[in-house]
């Protein structure tokens, strides 16, 4: 009886070996902010049926590494950063999603706020670019289908969370926090009723008067109070705006 099921165990794994070998990737759609925009990071693909096309940025998953690790190298090596927000979306594994091999990939989205420090990072990238999210109606392989997964999802936390203000620079105005909430769930916000709600959350510090520029007149500042925040959080604080 137990020959029978170690030989059973034995064939499992040759089939396994040679019949369902298949590669773990990872897929990363990196949000930007900038200019009012809600950009995504891309990659230009040179893999065939895909040449010149843009695609997400990824990588196979490495033997001595979790997803969650793969996905860190990626964000670090392409953007600069590793210290971003960043969360596990789902996992794609349709049979034909890759044109050369079986490749199962766990997609992954992170925010980041495209500085000078990450623009310099990005010129040593000349296939990279950031292109805005309404400018893209195709991407390689399944990419599209994940970004628009992802950025639902980023859609619904937007509502739940203050994953927004990773965004934001640390000082930002009302006014700057509308825009970016209007960028990424593409639709226009009453004024009156968005700062009603915004301020009634109480997590904001006020930050005084900005100076005025050109013709405009001068704005007060915030920023986000982290710690404030995690204090509400305690007393079953709902996030919602």
């Amino acid at each position: 009886m137990i020959a029978n099921v170690n030989e059973n165990i034995n064939i499992w794994i040759s089939q396994i070996n040679n019949d369902y070998k298949s590669a773990i990737s990872v897929d990363c759609v990196i949000f930007g902010y900038d200019d009012n925009t809600l950009k995504i990071l891309t990659s230009k693909c040179d893999m065939p049926p895909f040449e010149d096309e843009r695609s997400l940025i990824g990588d196979i998953v490495k033997p001595q590494e979790t997803t969650d690790d793969a996905a860190l190298r990626v964000l670090k090596s392409k953007t600069g950063f590793d210290d971003v927000f960043m969360d596990q979306v789902k996992v794609f594994s349709a049979i034909d999603r890759h044109p050369l091999a079986r490749v199962i990939t766990v997609a992954y989205y992170s925010l980041i706020l495209i500085d000078d420090g990450h623009l310099a990072h990005l010129d040593k990238s000349s296939h990279l670019a950031w292109v805005n999210v309404d400018d893209i109606s195709s991407l390689a392989f399944d990419h599209f289908e994940i970004m628009h997964t992802s950025l639902n999802m980023l859609r619904k936390r937007l509502r739940e969370g203050p994953i927004g203000f990773n965004l934001l620079p640390e000082k930002f105005t009302l006014l700057q926090i509308q825009n970016l909430y209007e960028a990424i769930l593409g639709l226009k916000l009453d004024k009156r009723n968005f700062r009603r709600k915004l301020t009634a959350l109480e997590i904001l510090s006020d930050r005084g008067i900005m100076e005025a520029i050109l013709s405009h007149r001068p704005a007060r500042q915030y920023s986000f109070n982290i710690e404030k925040y995690q204090e509400k959080k305690k007393t079953g604080f709902v996030f919602d705006l």
